[in-house]
């Protein structure tokens, strides 16, 4: 992974209140964390590695059954184009697959996020201008 983007994930870090970036590309992988006394520290696991959840995340128990939409990278999510127009998705609407339901801001670009499903948005889980996670449910449609 190129030096310059691991530089750019700890600009992320510290400008956000995240306290960990974990990015995978390809084979390689880094993660970035901050500790206690507000240091960045950056660790680059093995190649080969095997991922496995981390036990110290905490499920969401009131999430509601269904086809949930995640984010595909780290960054803030945005409900709408911008400040001025509506929402591009609402609790209660009819979406279709391949329609953009929100976009993520990542490193200064803007990546809109599509449905990988057809139906009735049920939940909306993800704030507007909040930072969220990699594979983090974004909505839930029925």
């Amino acid at each position: 992974m190129d030096i310059r983007k691991i530089k750019k994930l700890i600009e992320m870090l510290q400008e956000s209140d995240l306290s960990e970036i974990e990015v995978s590309q390809g084979e390689e992988s880094v993660r970035i964390s901050r500790g206690n006394n507000n240091s960045v520290n950056v660790n680059t696991p093995q190649a080969n590695v095997a991922h496995s959840s981390n036990p110290d995340k905490k499920e969401i128990q009131s999430e509601p059954s269904g086809n949930k939409v995640k984010s595909p990278i780290v960054g803030t999510f945005y409900r709408k184009p911008n400040p001025e127009k509506p929402p591009f998705v609402n609790v209660g609407d009819h979406i279709e697959t391949g329609d953009v339901i929100g976009i993520v801001e990542a490193m200064k670009m803007m990546n809109e996020i599509k449905s990988e499903f057809s139906g009735k948005v049920i939940s909306i889980i993800a704030e507007d201008g909040q930072p969220v996670e990699f594979d983090q449910t974004l909505i839930i449609i029925e």
